[in-house]
């Protein structure tokens, strides 16, 4: 496709300041790749950002960061949206394809205390105290390993939430949570240039992580190869294999992005092997089910003989190679990386799921679904 028939490109952000530092950094790859073409940012609220007085669960909606950005997609008013993976619900969009995956950073929590609480940690805070977060997940690990804690949904961007946080105060009347603090993702807070704000850490053995989180994503049209084509550099090897396992063992399980489900994930080159943690809970985290496994890569001499098979005499990989038919992993288009280790990671993510699955994870879902949903007005 002629590269001067879109000089310019029209990129989707959701509005909040996050959002708009993790556009802009997706934005400055691509101009050092692509210095003549210009981009444009178009940004707008979704539905997750218009309702906050509500608990994210409770809203009764899916793709409730995605949404509205995907209709634009879908329309042609962008051509390409920039997420937090952990946003993205495993079952694409008909239509819609994720063409990059960046470099991780750090998929951790925080936590983020109160001016007045700073000298505390998550096993030392006074009994009682408050901790806001929207985030099943937390609030789950959070009942199960800090009982004496009190868990209350904190709503809105990252701007909102830490200023919900600075105001809090106790109020005779109760009608005002007091936070002593709140737990956010690690990566959100380092995009936004506040790491000082950070009380503490939060281990992964301690709470495990969100499927996807402190990776960022790009969302575009399946079958526009002119923008798969701009966007294939920026897919970093590891972290697509992390995101799709840890993608397909959210599919298998059926949960969605806000379920009371972890992850944790490891690639290791040097001994071409990955690991997978993973775990569900009751929603008052009283039960809990966590598996672990790990998985050996492919040999990279079998992955270049297995391209090899399929190379044209002047060394071009001809339609039928599989390495360039248009197959998805859980709504990632691969480019140039291996099939073959990403069968692997999807298994892994698959195979780990089945495992609590025979344990009894539906079960626990189920019943976590049925509280929601009785809940919702």
């Amino acid at each position: 496709m002629d590269r001067n028939n879109r000089k310019t490109i029209r990129v989707g952000s959701r509005k909040s300041e996050l959002a708009l530092i993790q556009t802009k950094f997706v934005i400055g790859q691509l101009k050092e790749l692509h210095p003549e073409i210009e981009f444009e940012i178009v940004s707008m609220t979704t539905m997750g950002d218009r309702v906050l007085d509500k608990p994210l669960p409770k809203i009764g909606e899916k793709s409730l960061f995605t949404k509205d950005l995907e209709v634009a997609l879908l329309s042609g008013t962008v051509d390409f949206i920039v997420h937090s993976l952990k946003d993205l619900p495993t079952v694409m969009e008909i239509g819609t394809t994720i063409g990059a995956v960046l470099k991780r950073d750090d998929p951790r929590d925080a936590l983020v205390l109160r001016e007045d609480c700073n000298e505390y940690q998550l096993d030392s805070l006074p009994s009682k105290s408050f901790i806001g977060t929207s985030s099943l997940r937390r609030t789950a690990q959070l009942k199960r390993k800090f009982p004496n804690l009190q868990v209350s949904d904190v709503r809105g961007n990252l701007n909102t939430r830490l200023k919900k946080l600075d105001i809090s105060q106790s109020t005779s009347d109760n009608t005002n949570t007091n936070y002593s603090g709140i737990i956010l993702a690690l990566a959100g807070i380092q995009r936004m240039g506040w790491e000082k704000r950070v009380s503490q850490i939060i281990d992964s053995d301690v709470m495990l992580y969100a499927v996807g989180q402190g990776a960022l994503a790009v969302e575009c049209r399946l079958g526009d190869d002119y923008i798969l084509e701009m966007l294939e550099p920026l897919h970093h090897y590891e972290t697509v294999l992390q995101v799709v396992a840890e993608r397909g063992f959210l599919t298998r399980l059926g949960g969605g992005c806000s379920a009371p489900v972890g992850i944790r994930s490891t690639v290791c080159l040097t001994k071409n092997a990955m690991s997978l943690d993973g775990a569900v809970w009751s929603l008052d985290g009283a039960e809990e089910l966590q598996c672990s496994s790990s998985a050996e890569l492919a040999d990279k001499k079998v992955i270049q003989s297995h391209i090899d098979q399929y190379r044209s005499e002047d060394g071009e990989p001809p339609k039928k190679c599989p390495y360039k038919q248009p197959r998805q992993f859980v709504g990632v288009t691969p480019g140039k990386i291996s099939y073959l280790d990403l069968d692997i990671a999807l298994k892994l993510g698959t195979d780990l799921a089945e495992n609590l699955i025979t344990k009894g994870a539906l079960d626990i879902m189920n019943v976590a679904k049925e509280i929601i949903h009785s809940t919702v007005k």
